[in-house]
């Protein structure tokens, strides 16, 4: 072989050797677990016991938004949901939350489309859509893909512990008389729970580092699980 041929199966080699350095990219980060209860379906196979396990879902909901419309998971279908519980009195934690929320709505603009933020008031009888339509105004909300919504109180407080994981309830010693946790809720296109965030420690400080993981963990769902990039 040449020079010249000595020199261009080297270059060859190099450029072999960068493409393959280029195709394997970034590694893909771990699958994001299924929170809540599991269960194990049995059933016969071609003769053969087969396990289905069937991860906890958001079971179905009915709320009135902001604009007194009623509205359902239907809704909300075909996107992932980033999840709060809040009222609009409360004088505390929930002014840093959404603060936080409406920071993260931003940053997730250019995949809008794909995310949706809803936050459940967990005192129905004071926050009804017009109080909440208000408040969303005040506030400088105009996300579309942000939605408040307001219902029947039980089950709202249900709805966010047995499903959301995340506590919400009364509580006449809490200030403005209702206690919830300072976290948000990551749920998939499929209504199971991906992920829970305290991004709103209780001395009402802000953990970035929750906050954070929150942001990676949405956009790498979208990203490996919907094939939605920035």
């Amino acid at each position: 072989m040449t020079k010249n041929g000595q020199k261009m199966a080297k270059i060859s080699s190099i450029l072999v050797l960068i493409t393959l350095l280029l195709s394997c990219g970034e590694p893909i980060p771990p699958k994001l677990p299924k929170l809540g209860n599991v269960d194990l379906l049995y059933k016969e196979k071609n003769g053969e016991t087969v396990v289905d396990t069937l991860y906890a879902s958001i079971p179905s909901f009915t709320f009135f938004n902001e604009d007194s419309v009623i509205v359902s998971n239907k809704d909300f279908k075909n996107r992932v949901w980033i999840v709060e519980f809040f009222f609009a009195t409360c004088p505390s934690i929930c002014p840093i939350m959404n603060a936080q929320f409406k920071s993260l709505n931003r940053e997730t603009e250019k995949v809008k489309n794909h995310v949706q933020f809803l936050s459940f008031s967990i005192n129905p009888k004071h926050d009804t859509p017009s109080v909440l339509k208000k408040y969303k105004t005040d506030h400088g909300i105009s996300a579309k893909n942000w939605s408040f919504l307001t219902g029947n109180e039980a089950e709202t407080h249900r709805l966010g512990i047995e499903h959301f994981l995340t506590f919400a309830g009364r509580d006449d010693e809490a200030a403005g008389g209702y206690a919830h946790s300072g976290s948000f809720t990551l749920v998939d296109k499929s209504g199971h729970v991906r992920g829970v965030y305290a991004v709103t420690n209780p001395d009402l400080t802000v953990n970035k580092k929750e906050y954070d993981r929150l942001k990676t963990d949405l956009f790498n769902l979208l990203k490996y699980e919907y094939n939605v990039s920035e």
